[in-house]
Order: C-alpha cells, then structure tokens, then sequence
C-alpha cells in the first residue's frame, strides 16, 4: 500500500493564541472552506467541530487541542487542478495557560504554526509564552492579525506590538480595507491586489484593484517588505540594487526559506468571524510553511549502543514515530496520539516501543477529524494518526523498527503549581476514582496525583484552579465518580543556599545477619552546567538535582552506589523546613566504608538519607514559592485600587500600557497572594477588569511567611 500524498504536498500545522484570540474561529472556517465541514460552527453557539468536549463548549474556551485533517488547493490555482491541492494535518491548541501544556507538545510535533492575534489587544501573555515554545522548538510561523472587525481594532498598534514584543523580523504582507464596521477586505502587498470575501460565508473571493485611498499607503509597504524579503538572497539583493522588478515567484521562493529558517515572519489581516482573509491564510501556509520533507531530520540515541542516531522523513528508512498525547475516547477507548518521522506503520502489526521495550499490537489506526475517526490501514512518514487500544504507551514514548531501535528527545513539561485534597464521596467512588486519576494523569503529564503517608489524603496537582476543576470535572461525567475536593493549596519547595557536608553509619545488629552502610555526603546549590562542557559519567544530572559518585578506591563497592543516589532522592522528597520537596541541589558522594558481610542497599539508603538530611540542615535551607506574572486589563480609572491591591499582595509592578480602550498593568505576584483574585478584581472594576496568569518562577519568601507556612504543615 503507497502514500496518498506525497511529502512536499503535506503541511502540519498547529493555530496558537492567546485566549479569546479567535483560534477555534479560525480553525472553523478553515474546515469549511477546506469542504471538511458544510456549516460554519460558532464558539458562542457551542457547535464547534474542534471544541467537541462539553466543558469546552459550555465555557466557550479551548481546553484539549484537537487534531483535524483536510485539503486545500490554493485560490491562485484553477479549481479543476488538483495536482497542487495540499493536506492539511491541523491542531487547533488551546490559548488559556491552565492547558499551555497543550500547545507545548503539539509544537513539538508540528512543523509550522499560524498564530492568531487579537486586532484590538495585539500581543497578550499568552502569545508570549507560545512564541517562546515555538522558538525553542524553532517552528517556523505565520502570522494572522484577526478581530479588525471589533471597535478599537488597530492592524498598525497590534502589527507593532508583534515587532517589540515577539519579533522584529515580522514583516507586512497584507493591509486590511477599512477597521471596525468598516472592515471590507485586504490589500494583498505580494500580488498588489485587493481581495473582498462575499457571499454567506465569504467563500466568494473577489480580486479588484486597490482601493485609491489605500494606493501610496500599499506601495510604501510593499516596498518594505520586498526590501526585507530580498536581504535574504544575495542574488535577489543584487537585481533589487540595480533597480531591477523582482518576480513575484521569486519573491515566493526567498520567502519560503526564510520562513522555513525562522528568518521573517510574515503578518496577515482580517476578521475570521466576518470571513474574511482565511483562504489567503491558507495560501500562505502552502507557500511559505515547511512540508515534512523542509525540516531537519530527527536525532535520537540508540538504547542499545547510546549513539546517535538519525532519521530523515523518508518512507524508505526504518519507522519512528513520537507519542505526544493521550485521550481517552467515549466511543473507541484509548487513543495514542503519534507522529510518524520516517518509515511507515501497518494496522495488524506490532508496534515496538523503545522507551519501555515493550511490543504490542497495533490493533487499529485512526486518522484524526476532531471529534470524528477515519480508520486507515497504513500511515507513512510525516503523518499524524491515532492508535487504538495500546495499554502501555505514555506521552513522550517513542515507536520504533525493534530491528533499528532509535529513542527520540522527550517532550519537557512544566511543574504544577495548584494542589488540593481530593477525596471519594462513597465506598463506591473509591475504587473509580483511583483508576479515573491515573487515566486523566496519562493524559496530561502536568496533571499529578499523590498521596499524603501521613494523613492517607489523595492531592493532585495543576497548573492552575481552572485546570484542576475541569479534571475534577471530567472525573464525574466521563467516569461517573463523584468527589469532595478541599481548597487550592499552593505547591512549595525547598531548597538551599549553602554548601555543607555530613557523615552517617547506619548499624544495626541482631542476632543474624545485620546492616551496615556508611557515607559521607556534600551537598550545595545546583549551578548550570558549563555549555559545551560534557557531562562526566560519575556525574547523573537531571532537571532539578545532580548526584556526583567521587568515591576513590572502591570503599564503597559499585552496586551499592545506585542506593546511595536513592536514599537522597527520598528525602529530598520530603523536604527540610515544611516537607515541600527539595529542589536544585547537588550531592556528592566523598566517602564511606563497607562491611564484607552486613552492607545492604537498604543501609546504604538509610545512611544516605540520614546524611542528607543532616547535610541539608546545614546548608541554609528555605521555602520557595511560584511567582506568578500577572497581566490586569481595566479601564485607567480604576488603576488605582488595581495597583492597590497588587502591592497589598506582595507584588512588584513592571509597567502599563494602553490596550485598546483600557490600560493593562504588568506585575509579579506569588502565587499564594491570588486564590480567588478574580471575583476580587470583578467588584473593585463594576465587572470590567480581567486578568491573566502565569507562572513565571519560583522565589524564596520571606522570612515571616516562611514562618506561616511551616507552622501550618506541623
């Protein structure tokens, strides 16, 4: 069985915005105008084919991304040659930080972004964030300025916010045609066209001349950006300087390698709501964004040797694919989102996973139309599909030949930030409950679940209130458990600021065999790690702790050493000051003794611990809590009681700037200062305040508060 479609004719894109930007707007009239749907869903309605789960259409917002595959045959070509028509694999994210995670792993699977912004607000917190995800996963974007229908709609305010907030490299390949009520259409600056969208539902493209009041505006900043796009190529740059026309294919082409090299960034215009610029959108995306067969090939380590290893997106190399998502589907079960990099994969056979090197199944593959699933018997390189029914994949694992086994780069996540107790309402719930967390925590990793040894007490974790209380949510409809849940609780941790060194010998003698396990531990404040420098083998480093083994002379024998390293993972876990879990800490392992025939792992964890704890002591430990960066938009007359109320909770003002008709404040508040923030906000604003969250870092708190919370963990 061969490919549908060939690779150069393929574009896997994510839409990415901040909340309320029009992504799922957006990703709706794609679908229509892509034939995928024949009605045109409404946010506001709740018919939307991307936003399919009841949370998202009661709330009106985008919680997990949605996946969608259709075809496009760009406007510019005759409708009857199908020979350039393009498929489209789209992810529609969702823009509220509580589900950031979302965009996160999509991104790092796309290979192109089209981000969404508000034409009255510009860039918001969360543009930021998901600019900084695409950059760190050097996705290649386009840019979509939407809303110019809205009052207070300005493409040149918001076009220049994207300059100084995001990136000087965007450029302008549109301008709309009137703002406000007044938005008719766009000028197209590539072609010097002007394009209007008419009938229903702006499928109808007119091209026209440009507008006479609009002319001198369009070739001042057609100018520009052939001016920009030509500094890409030498051979372009040098005609453009003896005054010679540069050719709109040519300029296509420049275009296209620069963006596929994150080079430029071109902006769009329009009004998804009132139809119109989407299709151009759409024509930008064939022509500018990368195919599979444009992006660099994918690294990976093979298990077996620790090389690495390369895969290019070729159907003729061995089969890799990346796990990124798992959900859990009312009608088919477990879904295992993946993309497939190189090789191909048939249903029926088995599927090797090289992270947990198990084999299983692969029953059943699905391609992706939202809520809906067509079932497909093969996929190839540079596809993304579904597997049915796999039991023990989790995001992150990699698929591959179990002949050519290759590893790729796990997807990072963030810490949750929100806690709370979670309890079952009856015997009953009990068992459901447990079985309904750990499915919902495999679906999303920032999503954890733990209990309390102590008081037996189940708390999970999130990224926010709103996160918690959709899973919570999610929990009684889609497994029927009902729970009683306590209030936030904010997730703390320690660390320490000194260097300080400790010694423990755990003996214990009984009229047997006995224990024996001595080591002597060195523990200070974890430092990055020199760039360039390779990390040494008696050196294990992770995100937040690094375990040094400089034992000289085999005092201690080598199978013991894993043990050591143990005994302190456990108790950085339950933390010094107020049994928050340590963080950013380095321990080397300097000396200890061993007995011939009483040393044991479990001494030497025992050992381990004690002499961490002690060493920790030592070291200045402190409490550390998450510092929020807070955006509030209201209207300048209350500014006020709004920066009243962030110096009344701890928090630092960065700055204001006008946003729309409003003026927005830029602060850092800690976390624990904002539960319950917003009704806060709504009463001292009558109703016209809102404001956006996000974490930003963790910091040491003072020492009163430090005070408070350990008193309150006794």
């Amino acid at each position: 069985m061969n490919r549908d479609y060939p690779l150069e004719r393929m574009r896997n894109f994510g839409i990415i915005a901040h909340i309320d930007a029009g992504k799922t707007t957006t990703s709706e009239r794609i679908l229509y105008y892509t034939g995928m749907t024949h009605k045109i869903g409404e946010v506001h309605e709740g018919d939307t084919v991307t936003d399919w789960m009841e949370q998202e259409r009661e709330r009106g917002i985008t919680i997990t991304a949605a996946a969608v595959t259709c075809f496009w045959n760009p406007t510019y070509m005759p409708k009857t040659d199908s020979s350039k028509k393009v498929r489209f694999n789209i992810i529609d994210t969702p823009g509220h930080i509580d589900f950031t995670v979302e965009v996160k792993r999509s991104l790092r699977v796309l290979d192109g972004a089209v981000v969404v912004f508000d034409g009255v607000a510009g860039v918001e917190p969360q543009s930021q964030t998901n600019w900084r995800y695409a950059d760190e996963g050097k996705v290649p974007r386009l840019c979509f300025i939407n809303k110019l229908d809205r009052t207070g709609a300005s493409f040149e305010k918001s076009y220049k916010s994207i300059l100084e907030g995001l990136n000087k490299n965007a450029i302008r390949f549109q301008i709309p045609i009137g703002l406000e009520g007044e938005h008719k259409g766009v000028v197209d600056l590539m072609q010097m066209k002007a394009f209007y969208f008419e009938g229903e539902m702006g499928d109808k493209i007119i091209e026209a001349e440009i507008p006479a009041e609009l002319l001198e505006e369009a070739k001042k900043y057609r100018a520009e950006m052939v001016e920009k796009i030509v500094e890409r190529d030498e051979t372009a740059m040098q005609s453009y300087l003896e005054g010679k026309e540069v050719g709109i294919e040519d300029l296509r082409k420049i275009t296209r390698k620069a963006v596929i090299a994150n080079e430029i960034f071109p902006v769009f215009a329009g009004s998804a709501l009132k139809n119109i610029g989407v299709q151009l959108v759409l024509d930008a995306v064939v022509d500018y964004l990368p195919s599979p067969l444009d992006i660099p090939s994918v690294h990976g380590i093979n298990p077996n040797t620790g090389e690495d290893v390369v895969r290019n997106a070729s159907d003729e190399e061995p089969f890799a694919a990346l796990a990124f998502k798992l959900q859990n589907d009312p009608f088919v079960g477990a879904l295992t989102f993946f993309r497939v990099y190189s090789g191909s994969i048939e249903a029926g056979t088995y599927i090797y996973n090289s992270t947990t090197g198990k084999k299983e199944r692969l029953g059943r593959i699905v391609r992706l139309q939202a809520d809906k699933r067509e079932e497909v018997k093969k996929v190839f390189a540079g596809e993304i599909a579904a597997a049915v029914g796999l039991k023990d994949a989790l995001t992150s694992n990699t698929f591959c030949d179990e002949n050519n086994p290759i590893v790729l780069e796990v997807i990072k996540f963030m810490e949750p930030v929100v806690s709370l107790r979670i309890e079952p309402k009856t015997k009953a719930d009990q068992e459901k409950m447990g079985m309904a967390l750990r499915k919902l925590g495999n679906e999303d990793p920032t999503f954890r679940i733990s209990s309390n040894s102590e008081t037996g007490e189940t708390i999970i974790s999130g990224m926010g209130e709103l996160h918690l209380e959709i899973m919570v949510d999610r929990m009684k409809r889609e497994f029927g458990v009902e729970a009683n849940v306590g209030e936030p609780q904010v997730a703390y941790r320690e660390t320490i600021m000194n260097s300080a060194e400790a010694e423990h010998k755990y003996i214990k003698q009984t009229g047997g065999k006995g224990q024996y396990g001595h080591v002597r531990l060195t523990v200070k404040p974890l430092e990055p790690w020199p760039e360039g420098e390779k990390i040494p083998k008696n050196v294990h480093r992770y995100d937040d702790f690094e375990f040094i083994n400089n034992i000289k002379g085999g005092v201690i024998p080598n199978e013991f050493i894993p043990a050591v390293e143990k005994g302190v993972r456990e108790a950085m876990d339950r933390g010094i000051v107020a049994g928050y879990k340590l963080v950013n800490v380095s321990c080397e392992l300097t000396f200890g003794s061993y007995h011939d025939v009483d040393s044991s792992e479990i001494a030497y964890k025992i050992a381990a611990s004690q002499a961490f704890q002690d060493a920790a002591k030592r070291a200045k430990p402190v409490i550390l809590e998450p510092v929020m960066r807070l955006e509030v938009v209201a209207p300048e007359k209350y500014m006020g009681d709004v920066n009243g109320s962030i110096a009344s909770k701890r928090g630092t003002i960065e700055g204001s700037e006008p946003k729309g008709q409003d003026l927005a404040i830029h602060a850092k508040v800690p976390l624990s200062e904002m539960f319950g923030y917003t009704t806060q906000l709504r009463s001292m604003t009558s109703g016209k305040g809102s404001a956006m969250m996000e974490f930003d870092h963790y910091e040491v708190v003072p020492a009163n508060v430090a005070l408070e919370i350990a008193e309150k963990r006794k």
